[in-house]
């Protein structure tokens, strides 16, 4: 089988959640938006309910209806982008609560679903989603009559813990909203890390229960095998791949494996990263293919049947270092050739 496997260690997933749980005394939830950062939500959300958490957050209201199909009544499942065009039935049907965004929002939201939950976004300053606090002003106290259940802003520079960026926001924060008698979350992962004053009623860690950055002592969440399909020896002089960029100096064996930037492993990556077979490394030679890379095995006794390129020696923020860029996009960018075998929960 040419097809690669994709690990997901469930239980160190839920093991991420619990202990960003224990650092904080107010309530856990979990973002499971992206399909679960590209690790598949019904999966995910199945084994954070097991957990315990009680509040998922997701991008879209279609994202939340398919979760609500996984979990069942019971679980709360909040709505970033809000209450948009074409979204009422959804969220009447499947019991969303939208994250409203706007004035628009809100107006759609009471008129066409009186009485239901929603909860309010603030922009504090990341300029991205929420009310800015001219317009939370002008629409604070009719908001508060309809009784949201949830108040939330985003931090934009939380992965750096000495950013002046971090306690502007909370300012900005607590000025619009303390004194109101509703539940607050300004905190994601790198929130949670910021400690206490960050926290408020309801943190929703993210990235850090896929296992990486800014929780540096997340639990490694997932692994990637790659099956070797045709090993040839490489005189000097000869060259691997596209391009010609990579040029034997010596005689070396090189493996072809099935796997690519179709599925998620960046070009840009490839003159940094190895793959391992148990313990050793083996580079990458020539460029990442759509379907294909080339790896050098020259050091190997015995080539075997898969190389790693996700786990224990190399995790996703490895690979997006190599790749300059972030650890999500590594996650979210995994595609959907891999055979998924999903471990625990």
């Amino acid at each position: 089988m040419a097809q690669a496997t994709l690990s997901i260690d469930l239980d160190a997933l839920t093991a991420n959640w619990r202990a960003l749980d224990a650092k904080t005394a107010t309530e856990t939830a979990a973002v499971v938006k992206a399909d679960g950062y590209g690790l598949g939500a019904p999966r995910v959300g199945r084994a954070l309910a097991r957990a315990g958490a009680r509040r998922f957050f997701v991008a879209l209201a279609e994202e939340g209806a398919a979760l609500r199909a996984e979990l069942g009544p019971g679980p709360e499942i909040s709505v970033f982008s809000g209450h948009m065009p074409g979204d009422t039935d959804m969220i009447g049907d499947c019991d969303l609560v939208p994250m409203i965004n706007s004035i628009d929002q809100m107006l759609r939201h009471v008129e066409a679903l009186p009485g239901r939950p929603f909860g309010i976004q603030l922009d504090s300053g990341m300029n991205r989603l929420g009310m800015e606090p001219a317009e939370w002003a002008a629409l604070r106290d009719i908001a508060m009559e309809q009784n949201p259940t949830l108040i939330m802003s985003h931090l934009a520079c939380a992965d750096e813990p000495e950013h002046g960026m971090n306690p502007q926001q909370l300012r900005a924060f607590r000025e619009m909203t303390d004194g109101l008698d509703v539940p607050r979350s300004l905190a994601a992962t790198g929130g949670v890390l910021l400690g206490p004053a960050y926290h408020f009623d309801v943190t929703r860690p993210g990235i850090g229960l896929y296992g990486a950055r800014p929780f540096l002592n997340a639990a490694p969440v997932v692994q990637l095998d790659i099956p070797v399909i045709q090993i040839r020896d490489v005189e000097p002089g000869e060259t691997v791949g596209y391009g010609n960029t990579w040029t034997a100096e010596r005689p070396a064996r090189i493996a072809t494996v099935a796997a690519g930037y179709a599925d998620g492993i960046h070009r840009i990556m490839g003159p940094k990263t190895v793959l391992f077979a148990e313990d050793v490394p083996c580079p990458i030679r020539g460029r990442i293919s759509m379907d294909l890379i080339g790896v050098e095995v020259t050091e190997l006794a015995e080539v075997p049947e898969t190389l790693q390129l996700l786990g224990p020696g190399q995790g996703v923020d490895v690979l997006a270092d190599n790749a300059g860029t972030i650890g999500y996009e590594i996650l979210t960018g995994l595609g959907q050739r891999y055979h998924r075998r999903y471990r625990g929960g």
